[in-house]
């Protein structure tokens, strides 16, 4: 998993005569504090096909550049999805359900993907990533969970107690959190060469949200 986030004040695209527009917060909205697992699935669900649209195909500058010494490519994140998609989610889902507190979540290695995958292609990392996430999910289905399993708790090595809809949630952020990574970094490769218009996009103001 990614770190804690680090608030990113991204600067809006406005000319200087622009009126401002309307607050739109919360109106006609309903709260989005409760955990719910149809909300999580559907961007779950989503992923792989935003994944695919945004990432295959592109020329290697998009790819394989960073931003700068210990900082992740796209190759690289997609790798630590597919490796964090394979060993975490499911299994710690699996270890909470069967084993409450009494055991902890198998640590995770969040830079696995930086010593595997290296031979692999991005396009693989992507039809990897888009079938352990079609049966991951499935095999949630199958849990047929009720709404009372989602305060059953666990045990994170280092955060301590969790419950299953802490893990299920930060599941659906974790992917919210490495596509906002992605269009940073990628973002990233044009920084030079948008000129003055740097000052408007937010994107390249953003110092980061996770380490990487």
């Amino acid at each position: 998993m990614s770190g804690s986030p680090l608030l990113c004040q991204l600067a809006t695209y406005r000319l200087p005569l622009e009126p401002k527009a309307p607050d739109m917060h919360h109106v006609g909205m309903a709260s989005l504090t409760e955990f719910n697992v149809t909300e999580a699935v559907a961007v779950l669900t989503r992923t792989p096909a935003t994944l695919n649209s945004l990432l295959r195909g592109l020329p290697s500058i998009w790819v394989h550049s960073n931003e700068g010494k210990d900082t992740w490519s796209a190759f690289d994140i997609m790798g630590h999805l597919v490796f964090a998609e394979r060993s975490d989610w499911m299994p710690r889902v699996r270890i909470l359900l069967e084993n409450g507190e009494t055991r902890s979540f198998d640590p995770f290695d969040r830079f696995a993907q930086l010593n595997v995958n290296q031979e692999n292609s991005l396009e693989q990392l992507l039809d990897d990533f888009a079938c352990l996430r079609r049966d991951n999910l499935a095999a949630l289905s199958a849990l047929n969970l009720q709404q009372e399993s989602f305060n059953r708790r666990g045990k994170h090595p280092a955060l301590g107690v969790v419950t299953l809809s802490e893990l299920l949630a930060t599941w659906a952020v974790h992917d919210l959190t490495h596509l906002h990574q992605l269009s940073r970094v990628m973002a990233h490769q044009y920084r030079d060469v948008v000129g003055p218009w740097s000052a408007y996009l937010g994107v390249l103001q953003c110092a980061g949200h996770s380490a990487p």
